[in-house]
């Protein structure tokens, strides 16, 4: 088996207005950089094997500062990407309303059977990273291992996971803070269990 500490990178620019990233490669606000700081302590003595990170720049730069306080090689993967959200990036869920109002009602009602316009599809999305995450356990098998990477993602493939309908994530995990801790432990079985979810970094063991 094997432990993944699964975490939402630092605040961007976006943040403040709620804007959809998505792909979009978004900078770290001053707020961000911090909370890669406070990450990186505790990936000082967090134990870890490996440090991993999607490949949009806000990730990369959160881990890297973990990697390095860890001691450990930066490894990135494209599998760990955020959904797309095609006509709904850079937009605010108001905005979206405003030019798509079916669109984003019908996605609202299930996101998962309706990705905004012109986005991926958040099944397709939820494959591609758990296939991510099995690759890296059996990588570092037995270990604890930190992937930094995106909030929609992670929570689509927690709903995987755990078995639940993914049309469900926006309600069943309505936030995920930026640098907050989620763990997953995968078996070799393909079974997985949720130690923790959206922990405080200071409140992590």
């Amino acid at each position: 088996m094997t432990d993944l500490v699964l975490v939402r990178h630092g605040e961007t620019v976006w943040h403040a207005e709620n804007r959809y990233a998505g792909v979009s490669d978004v900078e770290l606000t001053p707020r961000g950089h911090a909370q890669a700081a406070q990450l990186a302590e505790w990936a000082a003595t967090a134990g870890l094997a490996a440090v991993w990170a999607s490949t949009l720049s806000r990730a990369v730069i959160t881990a890297e500062a973990a990697a390095t306080k860890a001691g450990l090689e930066l490894h990135t993967d494209p599998r760990l990407l955020e959904l797309d959200f095609g006509e709904g990036e850079g937009l605010t869920a108001a905005e979206m309303k405003a030019r798509f109002p079916e669109a984003r009602a019908a996605f609202e009602a299930d996101p998962a059977a309706h990705p905004l316009p012109g986005g991926e599809d958040p099944h397709a999305a939820a494959a591609r990273f758990a296939e991510a995450l099995a690759d890296i356990a059996a990588a570092h098998a037995g270990g604890r291992v930190l992937v930094v990477a995106h909030t929609t993602a992670i929570r689509l493939t927690l709903c995987r996971l755990m078995g639940v309908p993914l049309g469900e994530y926006r309600r069943l995990l309505p936030r995920l803070d930026n640098c907050a801790l989620t763990e997953v432990r995968l078996r070799d079985t393909g079974r997985a269990a949720l130690l923790q979810y959206n922990s405080p970094i200071g409140a992590v063991r």
